[in-house]
C-alpha cells in the first residue's frame, strides 16, 4: 500500500500544482483497492485534497490568496477530457464567462453528450445535460458561449447595449467558425451573428 501511496506522489510532484487527478490516472500504480486506500490515506494526511467525489488536486499556492483551487470550469473541463465528452456551458454561467454577467453562479450547467449528472465541488455544483448533437456543433468557443449566452436572455429580453457587446465579442471570432455557427443558432440570434460579421469585415 505504502509503495502505491509513494508512486502517486512522486507523480504528482512532476506535475503542475492545481492539476485534477482522478484515480484512473493511477491504475499503473496498483490495484483499484490499492489506489483507492492510497487516496484516502494522502487526503487524510493532507498530501493532496479532494476537490469531489474521485476528484483530487494538490492547490496552487499563492502569497495573497493561499490556497488556490481549479475553478468549476477547470474540473468540468477536465471530467469531459477523461470521458472523452464535449460540453458546452449554458444559462448564467454561459453569460459570466462571456463577460456579460459579473455574477459567478454557484450552479453551472453544461450541454453533453455524455450522461447526465451532478457533480458536487464544494458548496458549487456542476450539472451535465444530455442534449442533441447539433447544440454540440459549434466549433468556435466564443460563439458557442454567445448562442447559449443569448438563449439564457431571451430574445424579447435583449437589450441593445447587451447586443452591441455580444456584436464586439464575436468580432474576436474566426471569419469561417463564426459563419458556421451561426447557421446552427436561431434566427434572432443568427441576425446578431450577421451584424457581428459585417462589423468585421467593414473593419478590415
Amino acid at each position: 500500500m505504502e509503495a502505491t501511496e509513494t508512486k502517486i506522489l512522486n507523480h504528482i510532484r512532476t506535475k503542475p500544482r492545481g492539476t485534477l487527478y482522478f484515480p484512473e490516472d493511477f491504475k499503473s500504480f496498483g490495484s483499484d483497492e490499492a489506489v483507492r486506500v492510497a487516496l484516502h490515506r494522502m487526503v487524510k494526511g493532507g498530501d493532496i485534497e479532494r476537490v469531489s467525489q474521485g476528484i483530487y488536486t494538490l492547490p496552487k499556492k499563492s502569497s495573497l490568496l493561499g490556497k488556490v483551487y481549479p475553478s468549476i470550469d477547470e474540473v468540468a473541463q477536465a471530467i469531459a477530457k477523461r470521458d472523452r465528452a464535449r460540453i458546452m456551458p449554458t444559462g448564467a454561467f454561459a453569460l459570466h464567462a462571456l463577460g456579460l454577467s459579473s455574477q459567478v453562479p454557484t450552479k453551472a450547467v453544461y450541454l453533453t453528450d455524455s450522461a447526465s449528472r451532478i457533480i458536487h465541488v464544494g458548496n458549487q455544483t456542476i450539472l451535465f445535460k444530455r442534449t442533441s448533437p447539433k447544440n454540440l456543433a459549434v466549433k468556435g468557443k466564443l460563439s458557442g458561449l454567445a448562442i447559449q449566452a443569448l438563449k439564457a436572455i431571451g430574445k424579447d429580453q435583449i437589450s441593445e447595449t447587451v447586443v452591441n457587446m455580444v456584436i464586439e465579442i464575436l468580432q474576436k471570432e474566426d471569419n469561417s467558425k463564426l459563419i458556421h455557427d451561426m447557421d446552427l443558432a436561431p434566427a434572432w440570434i443568427a441576425k446578431i451573428f450577421d451584424l457581428a460579421l459585417k462589423h468585421k469585415i467593414d473593419g478590415d
